[in-house]
């Protein structure tokens, strides 16, 4: 692939303010850690469907959390994109940055996008300071995202009628080394729930009386 022009770099005469209410003082409030649970994988893979049960869960055991998904960004923050791979990256870097302010404020990030280049994903990651940061690869067959095709994408791709689709028209690049790998082509709901708080527990960040 091309080498991303993402850039994460600030213009020079803006300056970073900071809150009289800082991260640890959010961390003792909500008596538990923040951090980016990053979900990436091909549309149809699961990825809104497992941080919006990750997102209840934590919700209903008392965490401040909020899930970001691709299709909800793109009606506002970047609603001006389009899916080249220009746009995919700057679609990326401002998930990054919206994503290090909630983290910043002691909230629980579930970002659920295709997130397709692994380059945008490690420059997510280097955004955030060491262990905020957690990359959950939604691993599905690709013949299983199209049986689902819940939104008929797959089907229009196939018929030319969307271009740079991921997995038909567009590239998808496989995680290397993820934090987590969910095989969502044979788990449940909640065992894929079970897996993702099995694995902040033993990672220290979040409490087990959250493990179902």
């Amino acid at each position: 692939m091309k080498q991303s022009k993402t850039s994460f770099n600030k213009p020079p005469d803006v300056h970073w303010h900071s809150s009289l209410v800082d991260r640890q003082q959010h961390k003792i409030r909500n008596n538990h850690k923040s951090f980016v649970l990053w979900f990436t994988g091909l549309s149809g893979s699961g990825k809104s469907t497992l941080a919006n049960a990750v997102e209840k869960h934590l919700f209903d055991n008392h965490h401040r959390v909020v899930t970001l998904d691709g299709d909800n960004i793109r009606h506002g923050l970047c609603s001006d994109l389009g899916f080249n791979e220009e746009d995919r990256h700057e679609n990326m870097r401002r998930i990054a940055e919206v994503s290090k302010l909630f983290v910043e404020t002691g909230t629980i990030v579930l970002a659920a996008f295709i997130s397709p280049y692994r380059n945008d994903r490690e420059l997510i990651r280097s955004r955030l300071p060491h262990g905020d940061f957690y990359e959950v690869y939604c691993k599905c067959d690709l013949d299983i995202c199209e049986e689902r095709d819940p939104k008929g994408l797959y089907a229009r791709a196939r018929n030319g009628e969307i271009d740079n689709f991921t997995g038909i028209s567009a590239p998808y690049e496989e995680p290397i080394k993820p934090d987590m790998i969910i095989d969502t082509n044979k788990l449940s709901i909640k065992e894929e729930l079970s897996v993702i708080m099995n694995n902040l527990i033993k990672k220290g960040l979040i409490d087990e009386k959250c493990a179902l």
